[in-house]
């Protein structure tokens, strides 16, 4: 029963800094009481991989399929 309860509170965590990083950081603004965190996250956010676009080549993905 304790670990459900650990359990659910740190997914809560988590979901309030995801919500804090769509809320703030993510659109360019800083996070109001916690600047420190804004910055930590908008850190780790540039540290992250990207994935690059694909060219389109003009045709639907569908149509060698028709």
């Amino acid at each position: 029963m304790v670990f459900i309860v650990v359990m659910m509170a740190v997914i809560l965590a988590l979901c309030g800094v995801i919500a804090a990083y769509v809320a703030f950081p993510h659109r360019g603004e800083e996070l109001p009481g916690a600047p420190w965190l804004g910055d930590a996250m908008a850190r780790a956010a540039d540290a992250m991989p990207l994935l690059e676009e694909e060219e389109d080549s003009g045709e639907s993905a569908f149509a060698d399929r028709w």
